[in-house]
């Protein structure tokens, strides 16, 4: 559960998608500094949970290379009393890099993929401090081409 702060709805909003509109970019130093040192990232369609900056980054890239155009974009934000932040957004991109699994890569498709999802992020102060990212996984491989 967030904290709840003095800090505006707006900082809060700014915050939590800083860590995607920084992804957008592929800039991952301005990630870093979006997120706490401690950053939790839990991804609920591939069942990872990763503690820390540098093993979320890693993350980030490796979904960067599976999908080197991939972006999300904003269908809607919402900011709770309490200081949480969710973002409703779209992932869009092409499989154009080996998406890296539980099972082995799954080499480049060429296909486009356009996945719903949504981001609950905890902030403090003016940064991320935890991300739990839902979106179907089942979805995603389907417009891969990789299940039926």
């Amino acid at each position: 559960m967030a904290q709840a702060t003095a800090v505006s709805p707006k900082a809060l909003l700014n915050a939590a998608k800083a860590v995607v509109e920084t992804y957008n970019a592929k800039d991952w130093d301005r990630v870093r500094a979006a997120i706490t040192t401690d950053f939790t990232y839990e991804e609920m369609g591939t069942g990872r949970k990763l503690t820390g900056a540098d093993a979320t980054l890693e993350a980030f890239k490796g979904w960067a290379q599976a999908f080197p155009d991939s972006t999300g974009t904003y269908r809607a934000t919402h900011v709770a009393d309490d200081g949480t932040v969710v973002l409703e957004l779209t992932w869009s991109g092409t499989h154009r890099g080996p998406l890296q699994t539980p099972d082995g890569p799954i080499a480049p498709t060429g296909k486009r993929i356009e996945i719903p999802a949504c981001i609950v992020v905890e902030v403090a102060g003016d940064k991320a401090k935890a991300q739990r990212h839902y979106f179907d996984m089942v979805t995603l491989l389907r417009q891969l081409g990789v299940t039926g």
